[in-house]
């Protein structure tokens, strides 16, 4: 199946931080560019980084987490949905850097439609990048199990 690209933009409080996070450490290349703005190529999709100066040099994102099969989940967080060995790819290059993880790799919903593995991790702003892989080809979408916390 083949998805159209998305496209997400997200405040970021220094746009050099953002690069070394998301380019450095989540292996992001890097787009177009402006002092106030930065894109990176997310798995095939614009992620774009904004600078917000409100937030100050040590601002962060407020957060609020939402019960998930035991896991206090970030709201709001954007993510990607990989192939399990690009998964697994993804937390052995996380795992090699002082990463702020929320939820640190799991497998949520097992022997159920919905299974995956997941983690979510908190860029230097506070914003809650995600990853996941699951067993079927439609996880976003699975009715499986329905359990909330």
């Amino acid at each position: 199946m083949s998805l159209t690209p998305f496209h997400v933009a997200v405040q970021v409080r220094n746009i050099e931080e953002a690069r070394r996070f998301y380019g450095g450490i989540l292996g992001c290349t890097e787009g177009r560019s402006a002092p106030e703005w930065v894109d990176f190529n997310l798995y095939g999709h614009q992620f774009v980084c904004h600078l917000n100066p409100a937030l100050g040099p040590q601002g962060r994102l407020s957060p609020h987490f939402n019960p998930v099969d035991g896991h206090g989940v970030p709201v709001p967080h954007c993510g990607v949905v990989l192939e399990p060995q690009a998964w697994r790819e993804l937390v052995e290059r996380l795992q090699q850097h002082p990463i702020e993880w929320v939820i640190e790799p799991t497998t949520r919903f097992p022997d159920t439609p919905g299974e995956q593995s997941t983690l979510f991790i908190l860029d230097p702003t506070g914003m809650r990048p995600s990853s996941s892989h699951s067993v079927t080809s439609r996880p976003s979408f699975s009715q499986g199990d329905r359990r909330r916390a």
